[in-house]
């Protein structure tokens, strides 16, 4: 689906900018063309500041969102979820970072989950990154215990799992 959307602006890396800074931070567009998270406007041009375009890009990025039905429908029900992931170091929360081999592969989130539950340490939240959407899609979890170094151990041998960091 990321592909498609991007083959719609295939033309202007401008414009991919600002599609993917959209997609990435939950941003909707609203019937008057404005960027929005949930109720809130945000300027077109700290968007545009942000990702290094003149306004005028992001105005007619979401006007080219409003003309297409499909990018329509994404782009006005996209939502925002917030993550404790920032809050971790001040909420004395552990994140576990997974990058598996293949994100396509079934089960990995229901194995590192699995494998949790079995040690008895519960899950505050968990986000996994849609490989439609990243390069390198990673699964977070983010718990409200420290892992034991055994249990960090049995995830990183799962077949699946390329690489763990914590934080």
């Amino acid at each position: 689906m990321f592909d498609e959307i991007m083959e719609k602006f295939e033309g202007s890396p401008s414009q991919q900018a600002v599609i993917r800074l959209l997609l990435e931070r939950g941003f909707s567009v609203n019937d008057d063309g404005r960027v929005v998270s949930g109720g809130i406007e945000i300027p077109n041009t700290g968007i545009a500041r942000e990702i290094g375009v003149d306004r005028r890009v992001v105005d007619s990025t979401t006007d080219v969102i409003l003309g297409d039905p499909e990018l329509r429908r994404i782009f006005q029900n996209i939502s925002q979820v917030p993550s404790l992931m920032d809050l971790a170091p001040v909420l004395d929360l552990t994140v576990l970072t997974v990058t598996p081999d293949d994100a396509d592969q079934k089960g990995i989130v229901a194995g590192i989950t699995g494998l949790l539950a079995e040690h008895d340490i519960s899950i505050r939240q968990t986000i996994s990154e849609d490989p439609e959407f990243t390069d390198e899609p990673q699964l977070y979890l983010i718990t409200d215990q420290e892992l034991p170094g055994s249990v960090i151990t049995e995830i990183r041998d799962l077949e699946f799992v390329r690489k763990i960091e914590l934080q």
